[in-house]
């Protein structure tokens, strides 16, 4: 396929890296999806063309796609950080439709915000989030602003949310960098690497500012950029033969593709042992806690637990102890439940416990009985919905 005059002339305009060999033998320096920074008034490239053109005929279905409000995607880019599209799609509109403005959302309480974003982790967005409801409604009438600095000035909205939400929304001409974004232009220019080195980053930016000066409508450039990077130029298996920069990219050229961006060093997960009693009165009411708000599943509700260095080796009597639970409770043995989270490796050991009566013994230290079909107005990790559906609860 023939390159276009406009692609010739952003090739010359390309920073000086290594080179690579094209299919004839010669070599070329890397070319950029991307016009000149400063070019904001010349309209679109032809690498930006191609790309926009290929969105509008390829991009997926989402529900805050369907309609753009800047408070819709204020949600949707907070619901998406580190969390699955598909995990988002289901609980964007029962979100919206629970708290349709960010005044509704300003009003909630805090335990009614998290009940509502069960499912998505990452609990601490959700208080981003109503926390900037808050100032939206105190600062700007309840309107989500357009200014890109009024944006990053609210609580949880950094560079990339900023620049999403004023330009996919507004049109203002703002970069973006995410995960997504930064593998596009490391595999365009076969920059090497890890996406999340600072080097990287900066150059990351840079690039997206160039990207967004060069573009006609730049919401839409950014958000195929975006699209591009979630569905076709992947971490793993990328669909090269789909992507409409493939002309234009030095990793695939190079047959390197797999080898950019260099993969991010792991850090090894911390082991982590919680004993824990699922307790249920004779009416089907479990007896619940909440999380301290600091660290692991803060804030959350569970049934009562505590960490043990080997709470395998804990006898049901001492367990019972362990919990601060009366000495009534007659506990039983279910089993260990693993779960892993981003940077534990957690092993619940499980028992289980029947009460006659009221319980109020049990609700000491602010643990409550709730109702089995009360459960879902609570915020519970999905580690905790794991635990107690393994005692069947």
């Amino acid at each position: 396929m023939k390159r276009s005059d406009a692609t010739q002339r952003m090739a010359k305009s390309t920073r000086k890296t290594a080179p690579n060999a094209t299919n004839d033998g010669r070599t070329k320096k890397p070319l950029r999806a991307v016009g000149r920074a400063g070019s904001r008034n010349r309209g679109s490239d032809g690498a930006t063309e191609l790309l926009v053109a290929w969105f509008q005929a390829a991009a997926r279905d989402l529900p805050w796609r369907r309609a753009r409000d800047g408070y819709r995607a204020l949600v949707s880019e907070l619901m998406l950080q580190q969390t699955q599209v598909s995990r988002v799609v289901e609980k964007f509109e029962p979100f919206l439709a629970r708290f349709p403005t960010p005044a509704a959302l300003a009003a909630a309480t805090e335990d009614e915000v998290l009940a509502a974003w069960q499912g998505l982790g990452y609990y601490r967005r959700a208080r981003l989030l109503h926390a900037a409801a808050k100032a939206v409604v105190e600062r700007h009438a309840g309107e989500v602003p357009t200014d890109p600095e009024a944006l990053r000035a609210l609580p949880g909205v950094g560079r990339y949310t900023a620049g999403a939400v004023s330009s996919i929304v507004f049109g203002a001409r703002e970069p973006i960098v995410d995960g997504n974004v930064t593998r596009v232009f490391q595999r365009v220019e076969a920059r090497e690497g890890s996406a999340s080195d600072t080097a990287v980053q900066a150059w990351a930016w840079e690039r997206a500012e160039a990207f967004v000066a060069a573009a006609r409508a730049p919401g839409v450039a950014n958000e195929a950029l975006m699209e591009l990077g979630a569905t076709v130029c992947t971490p793993a298996t990328p669909r090269c033969g789909a992507c409409p920069l493939r002309a234009q990219c030095a990793a695939f050229a190079a047959g390197r593709v797999d080898e950019i961006p260099a993969p991010k060093k792991r850090v090894a997960r911390k082991d982590l042992v919680l004993v824990t009693a699922c307790v249920r009165r004779t009416d089907g009411a479990v007896l619940l806690e909440q999380r301290p708000r600091g660290g692991l599943w803060g804030g959350l509700w569970q049934p009562p637990a505590v960490e043990s260095a080997d709470g395998a080796d804990l006898a049901p009597r001492a367990v019972g102890e362990l919990l601060g639970l009366p000495a009534t409770a007659a506990l039983a043995a279910v089993g260990e439940v693993p779960f892993m989270t981003t940077h534990r490796a957690v092993r619940f050991v499980v028992f289980v416990a029947k009460v006659r009566g009221s319980g109020a013994a049990f609700a000491a230290r602010g643990r409550v009985w709730v109702a089995a079909d009360a459960l879902g107005e609570f915020a519970l990790s999905n580690a905790a919905k794991r635990v107690l559906a393994s005692a069947r609860v």
